[in-house]
């Protein structure tokens, strides 16, 4: 499985992103999308995770009500969308795909994309 990860930029305090993540390969076998962020000297952070089937979404308490989450089966794409950007949202976004349960920690997934840097000015 092959992701790649689109859409980052520089924003403003309060602006909006989309990013996006394209799979290919052996998608059948992907349980669970995540998406992950990691700022410079921190570790990477949970931000969210949605089922491959697309019917269930969570989300890290810091972004829960500003960033949501969702999948196009025809692209075989999930997107981040990203509203009321915070500065301290900036960091290197990552999506990530399981085979197995949605997870919070990195560590559960079987797949990266290359990230993509939002920064957020205030």
């Amino acid at each position: 499985v092959q992701l790649q990860a689109s859409g980052g930029g520089l924003v403003q305090a309060g602006g909006s992103l989309k990013l996006s993540c394209a799979a290919s390969g052996r998608t059948f076998s992907l349980y669970c999308m995540g998406w992950f962020r990691q700022a410079p000297g921190k570790e990477r952070e949970f931000v969210g995770t949605i089922s491959w089937s697309g019917d269930n979404t969570y989300y890290a308490d810091s972004v829960k009500g500003r960033f949501t989450i969702s999948r196009d089966n025809a692209k075989i794409a999930v997107y981040l969308q990203m509203n009321s950007l915070k500065p301290e949202d900036t960091a290197v976004y990552y999506c990530a795909a399981s085979v197995s349960l949605c997870n919070t920690k990195p560590l559960a997934y079987d797949y990266w994309g290359q990230g993509t840097q939002v920064t957020v000015s205030s």
